[in-house]
Protein backbone atom coordinates (compact mmCIF):
# COMPACT_ATOMS: atom_id res chain seq x y z
CA UNK A 1 0.00 0.00 0.00
CA UNK A 2 1.27 3.10 -1.12
CA UNK A 3 1.46 6.57 1.00
CA UNK A 4 -1.28 8.38 -0.87
CA UNK A 5 -3.57 5.26 -0.58
CA UNK A 6 -2.86 4.06 3.48
CA UNK A 7 -6.03 4.84 5.32
CA UNK A 8 -7.44 7.07 7.70
CA UNK A 9 -6.86 6.18 11.08
CA UNK A 10 -8.71 8.06 13.80
CA UNK A 11 -5.93 6.96 16.48
CA UNK A 12 -3.78 3.91 16.76
CA UNK A 13 -3.80 0.79 19.37
CA UNK A 14 -1.22 -1.25 21.05
CA UNK A 15 -3.37 -3.96 22.52
CA UNK A 16 -1.37 -6.51 24.79
CA UNK A 17 -3.33 -9.78 25.29
CA UNK A 18 -1.70 -12.93 27.41
CA UNK A 19 -3.57 -16.63 26.89
CA UNK A 20 -3.68 -16.83 31.00
CA UNK A 21 -6.09 -15.35 33.51
CA UNK A 22 -4.28 -13.70 35.54
CA UNK A 23 -6.84 -12.09 37.95
CA UNK A 24 -10.03 -12.95 39.28
CA UNK A 25 -12.55 -11.55 36.69
CA UNK A 26 -16.45 -11.30 37.55
CA UNK A 27 -17.37 -13.27 34.08
CA UNK A 28 -15.72 -16.37 32.42
CA UNK A 29 -13.52 -16.71 35.69
CA UNK A 30 -12.35 -20.06 34.12
CA UNK A 31 -11.68 -19.55 30.76
CA UNK A 32 -9.23 -16.25 28.98
CA UNK A 33 -10.33 -17.39 25.45
CA UNK A 34 -14.12 -16.48 26.11
CA UNK A 35 -13.16 -13.71 28.29
CA UNK A 36 -10.49 -12.26 25.47
CA UNK A 37 -13.69 -12.44 22.91
CA UNK A 38 -16.42 -10.79 25.06
CA UNK A 39 -13.60 -7.47 26.15
CA UNK A 40 -12.48 -7.33 22.27
CA UNK A 41 -15.73 -7.45 20.99
CA UNK A 42 -16.90 -4.93 23.25
CA UNK A 43 -13.71 -2.79 22.16
CA UNK A 44 -15.00 -3.20 18.64
CA UNK A 45 -18.64 -2.16 19.62
CA UNK A 46 -17.43 1.02 21.53
CA UNK A 47 -15.24 2.16 18.77
CA UNK A 48 -18.70 2.72 16.56
CA UNK A 49 -17.61 4.57 13.33
CA UNK A 50 -13.74 5.00 14.18
CA UNK A 51 -10.92 3.74 12.32
CA UNK A 52 -8.17 2.51 14.51
CA UNK A 53 -4.73 0.57 13.75
CA UNK A 54 -4.31 -2.45 15.79
CA UNK A 55 -0.82 -3.73 16.65
CA UNK A 56 -1.93 -6.77 18.64
CA UNK A 57 1.00 -7.77 21.36
CA UNK A 58 0.41 -11.40 21.45
CA UNK A 59 2.21 -12.71 24.30
CA UNK A 60 3.00 -16.48 23.79
CA UNK A 61 -1.02 -16.98 22.68
CA UNK A 62 -1.88 -19.87 20.43
CA UNK A 63 -3.07 -19.33 17.04
CA UNK A 64 -6.39 -19.28 17.85
CA UNK A 65 -6.03 -15.61 19.48
CA UNK A 66 -4.86 -14.20 16.23
CA UNK A 67 -8.25 -15.74 14.19
CA UNK A 68 -10.15 -14.04 17.16
CA UNK A 69 -8.85 -10.52 15.94
CA UNK A 70 -9.18 -11.41 12.43
CA UNK A 71 -12.72 -11.95 13.15
CA UNK A 72 -13.78 -8.71 13.96
CA UNK A 73 -10.79 -6.23 12.35
CA UNK A 74 -10.17 -6.07 8.86
CA UNK A 75 -6.65 -7.30 7.98
CA UNK A 76 -5.06 -4.43 6.39
CA UNK A 77 -6.14 -2.48 10.09
CA UNK A 78 -4.35 -5.89 12.19
CA UNK A 79 -0.63 -5.76 12.42
CA UNK A 80 0.31 -8.92 14.63
CA UNK A 81 3.04 -8.98 16.37
CA UNK A 82 4.08 -12.72 17.92
CA UNK A 83 5.88 -12.69 21.44
CA UNK A 84 7.31 -15.41 23.15
CA UNK A 85 6.33 -14.96 26.67
CA UNK A 86 7.70 -11.27 27.00
CA UNK A 87 5.64 -10.98 30.30
CA UNK A 88 4.04 -8.08 31.51
CA UNK A 89 6.51 -5.23 32.38
CA UNK A 90 8.27 -5.77 28.96
CA UNK A 91 5.13 -6.14 26.93
CA UNK A 92 4.15 -2.52 28.22
CA UNK A 93 7.68 -1.36 27.27
CA UNK A 94 7.14 -2.53 23.77
CA UNK A 95 3.76 -0.93 23.66
CA UNK A 96 5.37 2.27 24.42
CA UNK A 97 7.61 2.19 21.63
CA UNK A 98 5.58 0.93 18.87
CA UNK A 99 3.22 3.53 19.44
CA UNK A 100 6.03 6.07 19.64
CA UNK A 101 7.49 4.50 16.24
CA UNK A 102 4.32 4.16 13.86
CA UNK A 103 2.90 6.98 11.90
CA UNK A 104 -0.32 6.12 11.59
CA UNK A 105 -1.74 8.43 13.88
CA UNK A 106 -0.65 11.23 16.43
CA UNK A 107 -3.32 9.47 18.71
CA UNK A 108 -2.19 6.35 20.75
CA UNK A 109 -4.04 4.01 22.96
CA UNK A 110 -2.83 1.41 25.41
CA UNK A 111 -5.24 -1.66 25.85
CA UNK A 112 -5.13 -3.93 28.06
CA UNK A 113 -7.13 -7.34 27.22
CA UNK A 114 -9.43 -6.94 30.39
CA UNK A 115 -11.12 -4.63 29.71
CA UNK A 116 -14.93 -4.42 28.81
CA UNK A 117 -16.45 -0.94 27.00
CA UNK A 118 -19.43 0.34 27.00
CA UNK A 119 -21.25 0.50 23.21
CA UNK A 120 -20.12 3.48 20.81
CA UNK A 121 -18.54 5.80 23.39
CA UNK A 122 -14.55 5.44 23.09
CA UNK A 123 -15.48 8.44 20.47
CA UNK A 124 -16.10 10.96 23.89
CA UNK A 125 -12.31 9.97 24.83
CA UNK A 126 -10.91 10.98 21.45
CA UNK A 127 -13.20 14.01 21.36
CA UNK A 128 -12.31 15.23 24.82
CA UNK A 129 -8.62 15.03 24.20
CA UNK A 130 -8.55 16.74 20.79
CA UNK A 131 -11.07 19.38 22.16
CA UNK A 132 -9.24 20.17 25.60
CA UNK A 133 -5.77 21.86 25.75
CA UNK A 134 -5.57 20.86 29.50
CA UNK A 135 -6.05 17.20 28.46
CA UNK A 136 -2.89 14.98 28.40
CA UNK A 137 -4.26 11.59 28.98
CA UNK A 138 -7.53 9.75 28.94
CA UNK A 139 -8.55 7.00 31.19
CA UNK A 140 -12.07 4.86 30.16
CA UNK A 141 -11.79 3.52 33.73
CA UNK A 142 -13.71 5.45 36.51
CA UNK A 143 -11.37 3.46 39.08
CA UNK A 144 -13.38 2.64 42.54
CA UNK A 145 -9.76 3.00 44.39
CA UNK A 146 -10.75 6.71 43.75
CA UNK A 147 -13.37 6.69 46.13
CA UNK A 148 -12.20 4.55 48.56
CA UNK A 149 -8.14 5.25 49.50
CA UNK A 150 -6.53 8.67 50.80
CA UNK A 151 -4.33 7.96 48.56
CA UNK A 152 -6.78 9.40 46.20
CA UNK A 153 -8.40 11.91 48.57
CA UNK A 154 -7.30 15.13 46.84
CA UNK A 155 -9.18 18.56 45.14
CA UNK A 156 -9.50 17.78 41.60
CA UNK A 157 -11.53 19.18 38.60
CA UNK A 158 -14.24 18.36 36.89
CA UNK A 159 -16.01 18.98 33.28
CA UNK A 160 -18.97 18.18 31.61
CA UNK A 161 -19.81 16.77 28.23
CA UNK A 162 -22.77 16.22 26.29
CA UNK A 163 -22.90 12.57 27.45
CA UNK A 164 -21.36 12.61 31.23
CA UNK A 165 -18.75 14.31 33.23
CA UNK A 166 -15.07 13.88 33.36
CA UNK A 167 -12.50 14.51 36.55
CA UNK A 168 -9.14 14.87 36.77
CA UNK A 169 -7.40 12.02 38.55
CA UNK A 170 -4.51 11.13 40.30
CA UNK A 171 -3.57 7.70 38.79
CA UNK A 172 -5.17 4.67 36.08
CA UNK A 173 -3.99 1.30 35.37
CA UNK A 174 -2.26 0.75 31.81
CA UNK A 175 -5.25 1.17 29.61
CA UNK A 176 -5.42 4.70 28.47
CA UNK A 177 -5.32 7.16 25.63
CA UNK A 178 -3.01 10.51 24.53
CA UNK A 179 -1.18 11.20 21.41
CA UNK A 180 2.77 10.83 20.49
CA UNK A 181 4.08 14.39 21.80
CA UNK A 182 2.98 13.56 24.96
CA UNK A 183 3.99 10.17 25.32
CA UNK A 184 7.15 11.20 24.06
CA UNK A 185 7.94 13.85 26.80
CA UNK A 186 6.70 11.42 29.51
CA UNK A 187 8.38 8.14 28.20
CA UNK A 188 10.98 7.93 30.59
CA UNK A 189 8.29 8.17 33.55
CA UNK A 190 6.26 5.37 31.27
CA UNK A 191 9.54 3.06 31.07
CA UNK A 192 9.96 3.26 34.76
CA UNK A 193 6.89 0.93 35.40
CA UNK A 194 9.06 -1.81 33.21
CA UNK A 195 12.21 -1.45 35.92
CA UNK A 196 10.25 -2.31 38.73
CA UNK A 197 7.61 0.90 39.74
CA UNK A 198 4.40 0.86 40.46
CA UNK A 199 1.17 1.79 38.05
CA UNK A 200 0.16 4.03 40.44
CA UNK A 201 3.55 5.65 41.30
CA UNK A 202 4.43 5.68 37.79
CA UNK A 203 0.65 8.19 36.82
CA UNK A 204 0.86 9.96 40.61
CA UNK A 205 4.93 11.29 39.57
CA UNK A 206 3.27 12.54 36.46
CA UNK A 207 0.06 14.30 37.88
CA UNK A 208 1.78 15.16 41.62
CA UNK A 209 -1.46 14.66 43.70
CA UNK A 210 -0.14 14.35 47.05
CA UNK A 211 3.34 14.43 46.31
CA UNK A 212 4.46 17.28 48.49
CA UNK A 213 2.95 16.49 52.02
CA UNK A 214 5.29 14.41 53.56
CA UNK A 215 3.34 14.72 57.68
CA UNK A 216 0.27 13.06 55.45
CA UNK A 217 2.75 10.63 54.29
CA UNK A 218 4.33 9.47 57.50
CA UNK A 219 0.69 9.75 58.94
CA UNK A 220 -0.77 7.50 56.99
CA UNK A 221 2.92 5.12 56.82
CA UNK A 222 1.13 2.51 58.14
CA UNK A 223 -1.54 2.03 55.11
CA UNK A 224 0.56 0.08 52.94
CA UNK A 225 -0.36 1.06 49.65
CA UNK A 226 -0.54 4.86 50.32
CA UNK A 227 3.27 4.60 51.77
CA UNK A 228 4.58 2.13 49.31
CA UNK A 229 3.20 4.29 45.94
CA UNK A 230 4.37 7.73 47.02
CA UNK A 231 8.38 5.89 47.97
CA UNK A 232 8.53 4.28 44.53
CA UNK A 233 7.54 7.44 43.07
CA UNK A 234 9.88 9.64 44.64
CA UNK A 235 12.82 6.57 43.87
CA UNK A 236 12.09 6.37 40.48
CA UNK A 237 10.94 9.99 39.12
CA UNK A 238 12.03 12.22 41.87
CA UNK A 239 13.02 14.64 38.98
CA UNK A 240 10.03 14.74 37.38
CA UNK A 241 8.27 15.04 40.33
CA UNK A 242 10.53 17.85 41.58
CA UNK A 243 11.01 20.12 37.82
CA UNK A 244 8.69 18.18 35.76
CA UNK A 245 5.79 19.36 34.12
CA UNK A 246 2.52 18.40 35.84
CA UNK A 247 0.19 16.43 33.55
CA UNK A 248 -3.40 16.37 33.58
CA UNK A 249 -5.59 12.68 33.46
CA UNK A 250 -8.90 12.37 33.22
CA UNK A 251 -11.39 10.26 34.07
CA UNK A 252 -15.32 9.35 32.97
CA UNK A 253 -18.43 9.62 35.23
CA UNK A 254 -19.95 7.36 34.25
CA UNK A 255 -17.53 4.98 33.13
CA UNK A 256 -16.57 3.91 29.80
CA UNK A 257 -14.81 0.73 30.58
CA UNK A 258 -14.81 -1.84 33.24
CA UNK A 259 -11.71 -3.44 34.34
CA UNK A 260 -12.96 -7.18 34.60
CA UNK A 261 -11.03 -7.56 38.19
CA UNK A 262 -13.88 -8.71 40.65
CA UNK A 263 -12.92 -6.77 43.44
CA UNK A 264 -12.26 -3.47 41.52
CA UNK A 265 -15.47 -3.11 39.51
CA UNK A 266 -16.63 0.67 38.78
CA UNK A 267 -19.49 2.25 41.09
CA UNK A 268 -22.01 3.14 38.08
CA UNK A 269 -24.83 -0.28 38.73
CA UNK A 270 -26.01 0.47 35.43
CA UNK A 271 -23.14 -0.45 33.41
CA UNK A 272 -22.46 -3.37 35.90
CA UNK A 273 -25.56 -4.83 34.71
CA UNK A 274 -25.36 -4.68 30.94
CA UNK A 275 -21.73 -5.75 30.95
CA UNK A 276 -23.52 -8.73 33.16
CA UNK A 277 -26.39 -8.91 30.01
CA UNK A 278 -23.74 -8.99 27.31
CA UNK A 279 -21.04 -11.97 29.00
CA UNK A 280 -25.03 -14.08 29.56
CA UNK A 281 -25.44 -13.72 26.00
CA UNK A 282 -21.88 -14.72 24.92
CA UNK A 283 -22.08 -17.74 26.96
CA UNK A 284 -25.01 -19.22 25.29
CA UNK A 285 -24.04 -18.14 21.71
CA UNK A 286 -20.46 -19.57 22.01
Amino acid sequence: MTLEARKNYDFSVAYRIYPRVSKVPPVFKEDKYKLSEFCLKSFKESLGDLNAKIFVLLDNCPPEYEDLFKKYFDDEDLELIRLDGMGNLATFALQIKTLLNQDFSDIVYFAEDDYFYMPNQFIEMLELLKENDDVDFVSPYDHPDDYHLKLHEHPYQVKATEKRHWRTASSTCLTFLTDKKTLKMTREVFESYSLGNHDASMWMSLTKYNMFHPIATLKNRKEHLYYKVIRLAWRYNGKQILFGKKWKLWVPMPTIGIHLESDFLPPTRKCLEFMEDEASKMDKLI
